[in-house]
């Protein structure tokens, strides 16, 4: 799979300058897997797009009980890294191999203390696992899916809690597509708007 290329495009009636989320998360999500505000688009005027990729790599890091982040270190489905204590404190590293081929193992390999295991995409924390204890491991397996809509206050790298997700049912599947156009339609003054759309089109396939 190689990056995709995406353009939103507000052609809606929307009149509130609202907030468009674009995030990932699994459909049934384990006890620590929180969703994050991967992209946060803010003051997209009627007509105007705003051009973003959705990248093949992602890059792998962590957070200590003490308050450390590590670096950023390119990650790869089929292998497993770990939190581990050298001489010179804690630190990220690659350990081999892991326990799944379409999945990024994060373990905390440290004797004491919790992690939280982080993703990101294009420079911005896209998933994350918190609370991962001693001897524990985080599980990202990331498909070409994301979900999208209009909320009316989140930042970016927050997390999103379970009501905004409730609102948050338009799901882009990227399978296969080169680069698209998400089309934004819908919205506009009193009760009689119309629900706020988002559709692929000019779809490029691989």
């Amino acid at each position: 799979m190689s990056d995709v290329k995406l353009n939103l495009i507000n052609k809606s009636n929307d009149t509130n300058n609202s907030r468009i989320v674009i995030f990932q998360h699994s459909p049934t999500p384990d006890f620590n897997e929180i969703a994050i505000a991967w992209r946060v688009i803010e003051n997209l005027g009627r007509g105007d797009y705003h051009p973003f990729v959705y990248p093949y790599q992602s890059y792998g890091a962590a957070s200590d009980s003490w308050g450390n982040f590590t670096p950023q270190v390119l990650v790869e489905s089929g292998q497993r890294y770990a939190m581990v204590k050298d001489s010179s404190g804690d630190v990220f590293k690659h350990m081999g191999v892991g326990s799944s081929p379409n999945a990024i193992e994060i373990a905390n390999d440290l004797q004491q203390g919790a992690i939280n295991a982080l993703i990101y995409k294009d420079g911005k924390l896209f998933a994350a696992k918190n609370n991962v204890v001693p001897g524990q491991k985080a599980i990202f397996e990331f498909k070409p899916i994301l979900f999208i809509g209009v909320v009316s206050q989140i930042e970016e790298g927050q997390v999103i809690n379970s009501a905004i997700i409730s609102q948050v049912n338009t799901e882009l599947s990227l399978f296969g597509i080169a680069s698209a156009d998400i089309v934004m339609t819908g919205g506009g003054p009193g009760k009689t708007s119309a629900p706020f759309e988002f559709q692929l089109e000019n779809v490029v396939s691989v």
